[in-house]
């Protein structure tokens, strides 16, 4: 049995329901991504799983029990998550910053202990950023920035880590490095990643398992294989895409796309209509 799952979850703002209905498996120990347009429910939906923002009904469950009963500081052991703009660590040296993720585990008067100076060692050590230990996170490149608020991340411990949008504002070569460490902490460390990603090559090419949402509603998840189809992104994004293979992973790619409108949206949107399908876990 997954560890992580939801339960007919609904998430809202005041009368409007942006996430309905929503049962999801997150596959242990793999990457996954959550895929779809501006206003999804993408990040509503990291949000409410990670207890940022409270839901309306439904539940999610995390090792057996509900998460909106679990004590703050047990469930910080267990998940953490990097938001899209994380707030400011303005006047911080790194070393500080990744050292916040040892909250969960302080006792008393917050002082470090010996143990706490040795995973913030560790988790500076894995993420690249050891040279940066004593210079302000003011000073830093858009990717060592990223690079180190994932080390305050794994700080924490915890066996899984969630991040929403962890390449936004970064350039090319950043959002490949960002993204091969998560790669690399999951495959050495088998870190269970669940990150939003708007880039669906980058989804298609890093994730083990991809979610597909519309209108707060699952299209779709599975398999790159079963998600950077033509029809599911028809579905999705209202685009007509031409699919081929990443010649470098074999993985199914998006080469280029058309926008889907007027009657011949319409068309397409009933043709490719399908039940909505999860894969277990």
């Amino acid at each position: 049995m997954a560890r992580l799952y939801t339960d007919d979850l609904n998430i809202g703002y005041g009368e409007r329901l942006i996430v309905k209905n929503l049962n999801i498996v997150i596959p242990d120990k793999k990457i996954t991504t959550i895929i779809g347009s501006n206003g999804c429910g993408k990040s509503t939906l990291l949000k409410a799983i990670t207890r940022i923002i409270s839901h309306q009904s439904g539940t999610v469950v995390l090792d057996g029990e509900n998460i909106s009963k679990e004590n703050t500081k047990v469930l910080a052991r267990k998940m953490a998550i990097l938001p899209q703009t994380p707030e400011s660590a303005s006047g911080l040296t790194v070393g500080e910053l990744v050292s916040y993720g040892r909250f969960p585990y302080q006792k008393g008067f917050g002082r470090l202990t010996k143990k706490d100076y040795e995973v913030i060692d560790w988790a500076l050590e894995v993420t690249g950023t050891k040279d940066f230990k004593y210079r302000s996170v003011d000073a830093l490149s858009g990717g060592q920035r990223q690079r180190v608020w994932i080390a305050m991340a794994l700080a924490q411990e915890t066996e899984m880590i969630f991040l929403d949008e962890p390449t936004t504002y970064l350039d090319m070569a950043h959002q490949l490095e960002v993204l091969e460490l998560l790669q690399k902490l999951n495959q050495d460390q088998k870190r269970t990643i669940i990150m939003v990603l708007h880039d669906l090559n980058q989804a298609a090419r890093f994730a083990d398992y991809i979610i597909a949402l519309k209108d707060g509603e699952i299209v779709k998840a599975g398999s790159c294989e079963e998600i950077i189809t033509h029809d599911v992104l028809r579905k999705v994004f209202q685009i007509d895409a031409e699919i081929g293979r990443d010649p470098r992973t074999n993985k199914p790619m998006c080469l280029t796309y058309n926008l889907l409108k007027g009657d011949s949206y319409h068309e397409e949107t009933i043709l490719s209509d399908y039940p909505t399908t999860i894969a277990s876990y």
